[in-house]
């Protein structure tokens, strides 16, 4: 079982792969170099890395050879390989980069790792720290507990998925999006479009209304596909339509008693007068970002 995420180093999204049998992090090579020289253009940080990986190799440094390619969400939704490391592999490649930044990712790679074993012991820890970080980023209580609820409910689907022969990565993509254009009408891109994201986390800019009828569309799917026993991508994607479908017979008849959409644009990227005041705090040296 593998388990995905971002990390977030100061301004920089790191992604990484969680690798149950080994017990190890796997982090993105591109998005820790971009980290590392401050680089925002992931063309650029890709450059630097092919760059960097053809001279570690013609020096015969171990550290490329260690490296693994893994598939990863990128910014326009589709899964490609990459390469990624585990944290003793990223060590290593840091020090290979002249950057500022070297001795805090360090701190924060081994901080990531640590923090990870002691949730699998504790698993309270991490939702006690999602629910900080919504906090901390002004979600109230309510919006709070209907994103963890939602989230419950969508690891309970992709066990089933899991346990009846769908595959990670791109056969999860195509059945959640099947879900969501059927209960919202919007493909996952497109309502990510309306609130104006890009990497960011589309639930995580989601309404309460929003949240609501995304988690009855997969509570629908999995209690469907369950009486139905089905199997595979194709059998599973029958029950993706019926429980989206439930779905949005339920938001049209909310629709049509309020006469509100219960899909909107607003999301909660910070304003420009935020961005801002992030861009000026000073970072651990003393320079502002």
């Amino acid at each position: 079982m593998e388990e995905k995420s971002l990390a977030v180093f100061e301004n920089f999204k790191i992604r990484r792969i969680w690798k149950e049998k080994e017990e190890k992090w796997y982090f993105s090579v591109i998005d820790t170099i971009a980290a590392l020289t401050e680089q925002t253009d992931f063309k650029k940080a890709q450059s630097y890395w092919t760059t960097l990986k053809n001279r570690l190799k013609k020096e015969g440094n171990e550290s490329v050879t260690k490296c693994d390619k893994l598939k990863m969400q990128s910014a326009d939704g589709k899964f490609y390989k990459t390469d990624v490391a585990n944290v003793e592999t990223i060590l290593r490649l840091v020090q290979s980069v002249p950057s500022k930044k070297a001795e805090p990712i360090k701190l924060w790679l081994a901080k990531v790792g640590y923090e990870r074993l002691q949730d699998m012991r504790d698993p309270v820890r991490s939702l006690d720290r999602a629910r900080e970080y919504w906090q901390k980023h002004g979600r109230s209580e309510k919006w709070i507990q209907q994103r963890m609820m939602g989230q419950e409910i969508r690891n309970k689907l992709t066990d089933y998925w899991e346990n009846n022969e769908v595959k990670e990565q791109d056969e999860y993509a195509i059945l959640t999006n099947i879900i969501h254009e059927e209960w919202s009408d919007l493909s996952v891109r497109e309502h990510k479009n309306l609130k104006n994201l890009k990497t960011q986390n589309l639930r995580d800019h989601m309404s309460d209304a929003e949240l609501v009828f995304t988690a009855l569309a997969e509570l629908s799917t999995r209690q469907i596909a369950e009486t139905m026993q089905t199997k595979g991508l194709e059998e599973n994607k029958i029950p993706a339509q019926k429980g989206g479908k439930i779905a949005k017979n339920a938001r049209l008849e909310l629709e049509s008693k309020t006469g509100k959409k219960v899909i909107t644009a607003e999301n909660y990227l910070p304003s420009v007068k935020e961005q801002r005041q992030i861009k000026q705090k000073p970072d651990n040296s003393g320079n502002k970002r």
